[in-house]
């Protein structure tokens, strides 16, 4: 599987993290993955299923993101002017979190990078101007660190 598509099943599973927070996040995760070829509609949004590896990778990544979500939203907080968290879209938050981690926590991942896949995210998944919406948070956020 392409790290494009281990992204989007990270996104969706932080995206689900919202909205499950009574249950716990193995609880959680057993719910995403039984429910892969459920979730979506749109043939442009289906993701593959990942394998036993894969699941193992994206489940310890999520563990990671989550750890560090204070961190996260209190540096987006900082940047975005007149947002707050609670009023950002849902799937905009959650591409800035993905975002944020991959930009500052994984070396793996170029900021540049980071950045671009964030913005095609949003282009995929959020509204109309999510994307330039996300690409101005992160900019501050690259130049700030």
């Amino acid at each position: 599987m392409s790290r494009r598509e281990l992204r989007e099943h990270m996104l969706r599973m932080l995206y689900q993290q919202e909205f499950h927070q009574t249950n716990t996040r193995a609880e959680q995760l057993e719910l995403y993955f039984d429910n892969l070829d459920m979730t979506v509609e749109d043939e442009d949004k289906k993701v593959k299923e990942p394998t036993q590896e894969e699941k193992d990778y994206l489940t310890g990544r999520l563990e990671k993101i989550m750890e560090c979500l204070p961190e996260i939203d209190e540096a987006i907080s900082q940047v975005s002017e007149g947002w707050t968290l609670s009023r950002m879209g849902c799937i905009e938050r959650t591409v800035l979190r993905l975002a944020f981690y991959e930009m500052n926590y994984d070396e793996e991942v170029p900021v540049g990078v980071a950045i671009n896949e964030a913005v095609e995210l949003a282009k995929k998944y959020g509204q109309e101007n999510s994307s330039g919406f996300v690409n101005g948070i992160l900019a501050k956020l690259a130049h700030e660190s």
